[in-house]
Parts: structure tokens; C-alpha cells; sequence
């Protein structure tokens, strides 16, 4: 059964931002994952706060969706998102 990774991201640092990008995107490859939806303008209909940025990924599993997490590729990346 396939399982998603969702992210509300606030960009504070465009420039940073844009390093993260390309070795996050990497890594979601190499562990099975694809990038199904990338929202910079969502319409939000109930709720809050307003999200900047949402993404969601999806991995053929749950197990798939850790090792991505987990990987060393992605924990390399993960430093300059945060």
C-alpha cells in the first residue's frame, strides 16, 4: 500500500532553500519516492495557519517512506532545509 509524505514548508531562505532542493529531490529517487504535488498557493477552507508550501510525496510503503527519512542521503539534505 502506497504511503505519503506531506510538508508544510515556510521558506525563510530562498537561496538556501534552493541548495535543499535538488539533494532532497535526489534522494526521494533513489528510495522509491516521486513527487505527486507541489503547492505554493493552496486555498485553505478550514483551519490554520495557512501553509507557504505543501508537497507530497509518495513511496510504494511505509517501510519505503523511513529509509527514505532515515538515509543518509536525505539526513545530508535535511541540515540545510531545517
Amino acid at each position: 500500500m502506497p504511503a505519503y509524505v506531506i510538508g508544510n514548508i515556510s521558506v525563510t531562505d530562498p537561496a538556501t532553500y534552493a541548495d535543499y532542493v535538488p539533494a532532497a529531490l535526489a534522494s526521494i529517487t533513489q528510495y522509491g519516492g516521486m513527487v505527486l504535488a507541489v503547492a505554493d498557493k493552496a486555498e485553505l477552507l478550514d483551519g490554520g495557519p495557512m501553509p507557504e508550501r505543501t508537497v507530497v510525496l509518495e513511496f510504494p510503503d511505509t517501510a519505503a517512506a523511513r529509509r527514505w527519512y532515515r538515509s543518509p542521503e536525505y539526513q545530508a539534505a535535511l541540515p540545510i532545509r531545517l
